[in-house]
């Protein structure tokens, strides 16, 4: 019996193995196979309203906007440059126009420096001159005044040595 009950799994083993070398594949094609079609068609027609489409929008709307979020930055950074270039041009004319005002007000300096200096020994020279005048009237009148007095003091001698001379 034990013998029998081995040979007959055995068989049927080998029976299995034999078949499953041909290739052949015990399927069963019945109406559940079919419901489950129907159902996934069902489930595709019924989801893809609900789920499948606004989860497509959502991905292209955030594909849209990092795009957009994308294109936009390019831009702001285009015009930053732009706006870069324009500034430092300007701060290039408006150190040139700097540099030009610094070298008109050292010029002007220049200028009314000399001005000054010109007044200042034009001035000195005519004080110089009227010093000079004042002490050659004042020796003048002091030469004057001492031939006058020399002329006194020699008649005073005189005076005297004849006075001398006669006593």
């Amino acid at each position: 019996m034990l013998l029998e009950l081995v040979s007959a799994t055995a068989a049927s083993a080998l029976s299995g193995a034999t078949k499953a070398m041909a290739g052949g594949v015990p399927l069963d094609f019945d109406r559940t196979v079919l419901l489950q079609i129907v159902v996934f068609a069902v489930l595709i027609v019924v989801l893809k309203p609900l789920l499948f489409d606004p989860v497509l929008k959502v991905f292209a709307l955030r594909e849209e906007r990092t795009e957009g979020a994308r294109a936009t930055a390019r831009q702001l950074q285009e015009k930053a440059g732009e706006l870069l270039q324009r500034y430092e041009l300007e701060l290039e004319r408006v150190k040139q126009v700097a540099a030009d005002e610094r070298d008109l007000l050292r010029s002007e300096t220049s200028k009314l420096e000399a001005e000054i200096l010109r007044e200042a020994r034009e001035a000195t020279t005519r004080i110089v001159e009227d010093g000079r005048r004042k002490i050659e009237a004042e020796v003048n009148s002091i030469r004057i005044a001492v031939g006058a007095e020399s002329e006194k003091v020699a008649q005073m001698i005189v005076e005297r040595v004849v006075g001398q001379g006669i006593n």
